[in-house]
């Protein structure tokens, strides 16, 4: 079985907020600006969830209990996120954990 190690240093959550404007800005040139960024601030980066607010879909998606907030955000947290990067107010949500 893998374990993964999570480098002490990376242990504070940290959450980017970032707008951007251009007209051909979409999910998939979020995810890509949201990878950079994450490497930027480690070398084994690994998304756990996202939101895409346009459509309203989200990863993993799926309903689980009764909570104040949505399976995504708990899913990932639960599995260390700490990086959160969010585009456009919550346009698109990359949640990360950095190893």
């Amino acid at each position: 079985m893998a374990q993964i190690h999570i480098n002490p240093e990376n242990q504070t959550p940290e959450t980017i907020h970032m707008t951007i404007t251009e007209d051909t800005f979409n999910f998939s040139s979020a995810k890509q600006m949201a990878k950079d960024m994450a490497f930027e601030k480690c070398d084994a980066p690994m998304i756990l969830s996202w939101k895409n607010s346009k459509t309203g879909e989200s990863y993993p998606d799926y309903e689980c209990g009764v909570s104040d907030r949505p399976f995504w955000i708990r899913y990932a947290e639960g599995r260390g996120a700490n990086l959160t990067i969010d585009f456009n107010d919550g346009e698109y949500v990359f949640m990360i954990l950095k190893m």
